[in-house]
């Protein structure tokens, strides 16, 4: 596989410019609270072209670690992110973005949000709904039920919307 910097040359990409933009989005990223080196890692998978590498590619593009990358591809694969698949013939591992990547993501916070709201309701019931520390964890609670039920809404408004645009795919085609 080609390393980000052979793909950038080869698809006659400024690699600098794809470098500083990797660095700018990670940036971004990092200031919204995630792990700086998670971010790096995600924003440089973003800008290759497959949506994957190798450890060895990520440690070499971003001039970091291999345990770096490890604690990173950890974190990004807990948070359902990243995918981790091993090369064929290889011991090695590819970490690839998953398709639909946004949608996926927002769809594994789904299951978070049921789960905090779940604990939420008990924690409540248990410091008594009408206590004002109950009070708080059962607004909490209700605050993450309306946000669910917004984001199934806007998840299946987003694929139809999706539908609708003319998107280059991954794979260098279009939508229809």
């Amino acid at each position: 596989m080609a390393s980000e910097n052979e793909q950038s040359v080869s698809a006659g990409r400024d690699a600098e410019a794809v470098s500083r933009f990797v660095e700018r989005f990670a940036a971004d990223m990092t200031e919204a609270g995630m792990q700086r080196m998670a971010s790096r890692v995600f924003a440089a998978l973003l800008a290759n072209d497959d949506g994957s590498m190798t450890s060895a590619e990520l440690a070499l593009a971003l001039q970091i670690s291999p345990a770096a990358v490890s604690g990173a591809v950890n974190y990004l694969t807990q948070v359902s992110m990243v995918g981790r698949e091993r090369e064929p013939g290889s011991r090695r591992d590819r970490y690839r973005l998953h398709h639909e990547l946004w949608y996926t993501t927002f769809a594994s916070r789904d299951r978070l949000l049921t789960r905090w709201e779940n604990t939420l309701k008990e924690g409540a019931r248990t410091l008594g709904e009408h206590t004002p520390a109950g009070a708080r964890l059962a607004e909490t609670a209700a605050f993450f039920e309306f946000v669910q039920a917004e984001l199934t809404g806007m998840m299946d408004r987003w694929r139809e919307h999706r539908k609708t645009l003319d998107l280059p795919t991954v794979d260098g085609g279009q939508t229809s």
